[in-house]
């Protein structure tokens, strides 16, 4: 596997209408590790996730994706098909159809590796129930899909991304809709299969806890903070990014990272400015 940059971004924008939302990123993403991003609200999480998959082209700038080589290309000139090979993306708020069975739905994350005559094969079948497994709905294999509740939803989607088999996977806010148990299985299990993880999220501890990287998008200092572009404030080790001075700058709370009393890692705790306390 290839040590360099699997994902790149260099001066990269993105204008949706007329509001510019993204300006001046740059981002390398290397194989084999595993990138949380974190920002407030509206800051354009989602829209760089996009730029990342090829799904948003971005205004200016240029967003590339290694082949099995190594080589970067363009990631919005590479095939719909070609694309969905070498990555999976899973949005924030898809809804899995009424009309498909839950073991459907996720076939359809064969598409890209599959020829129309070898779908619904035992081998298919098998890896379909495989990445159902991993989120705990094996048994609802056959059942309806608007028999699920909106986190068994959720976690459906997720199979989905899994049973693709994409070397990189990108997950938009991949824990919305989950209990707490879920949220820690699903990510672990991601984790465990995919080769390089990019996701957005919105919990700073979970983050903390699981990520190689971290990324803070957000708008410069100086600049509004209600409104212009966001860029990437912050990159580096989460313990670096989340530090106290970095939270209360970028998330406008205060935040110390104690240590677990059993488990070699740290949490992060957040707590109201010192301005706004009585």
């Amino acid at each position: 596997m290839s040590t360099g940059p699997v994902l790149r971004l260099r001066g990269v924008g993105a204008r949706l209408g007329e509001r510019e939302v993204l300006r001046d990123i740059d981002l390398d993403v290397p194989a084999g590790t595993s990138l949380g991003i974190v920002g407030v609200n509206g800051v354009g999480k989602s829209t760089l996730l996009r730029i990342l998959a090829g799904v948003l082209r971005p205004s200016v700038g240029q967003a590339q994706l290694a082949d099995d080589s190594g080589r970067l290309q363009e990631t919005s000139r590479i095939g719909s098909r070609e694309r969905a090979r070498r990555l999976a993306y899973v949005p924030q708020e898809e809804v899995a159809s009424a009309e498909l069975l839950v073991g459907e739905m996720v076939a359809l994350g064969r598409v890209p590796r599959t020829r129309p005559w070898s779908r619904g094969g035992r081998q298919e079948r098998e890896i379909v129930r495989a990445a159902l497994d991993a989120v705990g709905l094996a048994d609802r294999i056959d059942d309806p899909c608007d028999r699920l509740s909106g986190g068994e939803r959720r976690r459906a989607v997720l199979a989905r991304g899994l049973a693709q088999e994409s070397p990189v996977m990108l997950l938009d806010e991949p824990t919305n809709h989950l209990d707490v148990a879920w949220q820690l299985r699903l990510l672990q299990t991601v984790a465990d299969r995919a080769e390089t993880l990019v996701a957005t999220i919105h919990d700073l501890d979970l983050a903390l806890r699981t990520f190689d990287q971290l990324a803070v998008l957000g708008r410069p200092p100086g600049s509004d903070p209600e409104a212009g572009p966001a860029t990437v404030v912050a990159h580096g080790p989460p313990a670096e990014v989340l530090d106290a001075i970095s939270v209360d700058l970028h998330f406008g709370v205060g935040s110390v990272q104690v240590p677990h009393p059993h488990l070699d890692q740290a949490h992060l705790l957040i707590h109201p400015r010192k301005d706004h306390s009585a």
